[in-house]
């Protein structure tokens, strides 16, 4: 194994402090005052837009002609510190691993680098692959994992993949990684044939990512 890559919003934090809330009234305050979209029309064409693209911004993008950039900076304006804090115990399971970790996720940096220092885990990764990394083509696409894979020049099956969302892990799997779900409560985690490990939140992926690194060194 060559690497980690954690996604980020309710991975790197449980889902119970639910910061993506606060982003989810930006995205739907920017359909309404920007792109001028009826509040009624929102919800339906937000739904519409995760079934087809993955993502609103793809959307948004392919419907309303609107800047990404200035989505990007809209809907990730919001106070990060309300709802995150210092995680020392993250802080220092992230220090011992004996892999660079990289953070992959379908935010973007600016919103990757307010979380980071909201829980103290600045100068823990090597890289950030944000929602850019292809051309704003979110996961589960497989555009993004391929130019990832592409930037750290090793294949799928050297690599470990880190998420609470387990379509993301799906297409994980299909480029040979190493899956693990993390946030589901146990009564309610699935066995699902392309998640190799699940965890109830990502500070306890030390001894199982040791684990994997001993079975293939």
């Amino acid at each position: 194994m060559k690497a980690v890559l954690f996604d980020l919003d309710n991975t790197l934090y449980p889902a119970e402090r639910d910061l993506f809330s606060l982003i989810d009234v930006r995205i739907n305050r920017y359909m309404e005052e920007v792109v001028e979209i009826e509040a009624e029309n929102v919800d339906g064409l937000r739904r519409r837009y995760w079934q087809d693209y993955g993502a609103t911004l793809q959307g948004l993008i392919r419907h309303h002609g609107i800047n990404p950039e200035d989505y990007l900076d809209y809907v990730h304006a919001v106070d990060v510190s309300s709802r995150l804090s210092h995680d020392l115990v993250l802080q220092a399971v992230l220090e011992d691993l004996q892999l660079p970790c990289y953070i992959f996720t379908n935010g973007s940096r600016c919103h990757v680098d307010r979380v980071v220092t909201a829980l103290g885990l600045e100068g823990l990764f090597a890289d950030v692959f944000d929602i850019r990394i292809a051309d704003y083509q979110p996961k589960p696409n497989p555009g993004p994992y391929q130019q990832v894979l592409s930037k750290l020049a090793i294949s799928g099956d050297q690599c470990i993949m880190v998420e609470d969302q387990p379509k993301n892990l799906k297409t994980a799997k299909q480029f040979g990684m190493k899956t693990v779900l993390v946030g589901a409560e146990k009564e309610h985690r699935q066995q699902l044939a392309y998640v190799d490990a699940q965890l109830e939140k990502t500070s306890e992926i030390g001894p199982l990512l040791n684990a994997w690194i001993g079975l293939v060194a």
